[in-house]
């Protein structure tokens, strides 16, 4: 880009203007990919725009102004929706985007405003989005939460969101998990999870590995069988092409399902094998024809695996963007801990007014309008970004009244 520093604190002075004289690293980032500003330069220029950033922030709103009415016209008039970047490698009608909640509990503020940049960018250019309810972990589903999420997902996505519930595909699960095998790559291990940490610690194949298809294709049965293999005696796992001298330990012949007892909010007994995170959702991405990701970069290892699910089948894997997460000083997000007030009587319900949950915000009259503009202001940043919950409510109340 010519004149990138420059057009920084153009744009920076822009975004200052419209927020009391703060401009957002992440708004100023989104606002240069108008200007031809790509994805791998954010890292290369991270430090400039914060110093640019944090020079114009300092300035009195009235300076901020008369800098930039000298600019103005140089500024480009960005189409569609202010702070939205464009999303590499889409084709208009054919783009497929998904958010993954747990039912461990229903939205929150959090959920809401990672899901509205996927489900804003399907808005823009067509295509399909899906709300997927990750429920192959039986013990920790909070039943009421299958309806609140449906329910909120209405509300949050204008009622244009498929919702798919995890646990009603198993079959699909089984059927990969059987040519996953056959195509070498997985085995069925037996070794104890302490053992296998110390075949991974010394970078040494599991004895598991060397067992063929039919052999594997057995053990897999036994596992299926509820005269076959207890929990914890038998995993199904992913087999590295690097083998166990993978660089990176998390890759190292990493489970793929196991067998777990626990009854089932939706299925009861009727499956005793769920595959975990990791396989789930590459089967799903597969079958759904995922095009792009979005999602917190504490997942880089879970896309890093789950591309490597994808190359075994041959399918070319989603383009995945990282955010970085917002860390509140003073709000816990977490929904097991939320339900635990709620049931010891600290909370009345999940639309307690005190409460960041999305049942409490549509009680109280938001609109999910509101949510998608803060999504575009955050944009696709990696940055962590601090505040408190006082500050974060001011900023959804402007939203929400513009």
């Amino acid at each position: 880009m010519e004149n990138l520093e420059k057009k920084i604190r153009i744009y920076a002075l822009k975004n200052a203007i419209s927020y009391n004289g703060k401009a957002k690293v992440g708004s100023v980032i989104s606002a240069l990919f108008n200007e031809g500003f790509k994805q791998e330069d954010i890292k290369k220029n991270s430090k400039k725009i914060n110093e640019i950033v944090d020079e114009i922030n300092n300035l009195s709103l009235k300076e901020q102004s008369e800098e930039f009415s000298s600019f103005e016209n140089l500024v480009k008039s960005r189409k569609g929706r202010e702070g939205l970047p464009e999303l590499p490698g889409a084709r208009k009608g054919n783009v497929r985007m998904r958010i993954a909640p747990s039912p461990s509990g229903p939205f929150h503020i959090g959920h809401a405003l990672t899901a509205s940049i996927s489900f804003l960018f399907v808005k823009k250019y067509g295509g399909k989005f899906y709300v997927r309810i990750e429920d192959t972990n039986p013990e920790n589903i909070y039943p009421p939460a299958y309806e609140m999420l449906k329910k909120e997902s209405d509300w949050l996505f204008d009622k244009s969101a498929e919702v798919v519930i995890q646990s009603e595909r198993m079959p699909i699960y089984y059927k990969y998990a059987e040519k996953i095998i056959k195509k070498e790559g997985a085995y069925v291990c037996t070794c104890s999870s302490e053992k296998f940490k110390e075949f991974v610690e010394k970078k040494k194949n599991c004895p598991c590995r060397k067992l063929n298809v039919s052999e594997n294709l057995e053990r897999w049965k036994k596992m299926l069988d509820k005269n076959g293999f207890n929990p914890g005696e038998a995993v199904l796992r992913f087999k590295s092409e690097e083998s166990m001298k993978e660089k990176n330990p998390a890759m190292r012949d990493f489970p793929l399902a196991r067998i777990n007892l626990t009854k089932h909010p939706l299925q009861g007994s009727k499956y005793r094998v769920w595959p975990l995170m990791n396989f789930s959702v590459s089967v799903d991405d597969i079958e759904q024809k995922m095009t792009h990701i979005i999602r917190g970069k504490d997942h880089r290892d879970n896309s890093e695996r789950q591309n490597k699910i994808h190359k075994l089948f041959g399918k070319k894997p989603p383009w995945v963007s990282f955010l970085g997460r917002i860390k509140f000083k003073d709000l816990d997000l977490s929904t097991t801990k939320i339900r635990d007030e709620i049931e010891s009587g600290k909370y009345s319900g999940w639309e307690d007014p005190n409460l960041p949950t999305i049942a409490s915000l549509i009680k109280r009259g938001y609109k999910p309008e509101s949510f998608w503009r803060f999504a575009e202001r955050i944009g696709l940043s990696e940055n962590d970004k601090v505040m408190d919950k006082k500050e974060f409510f001011k900023l959804l109340e402007y939203f929400n009244k513009n």
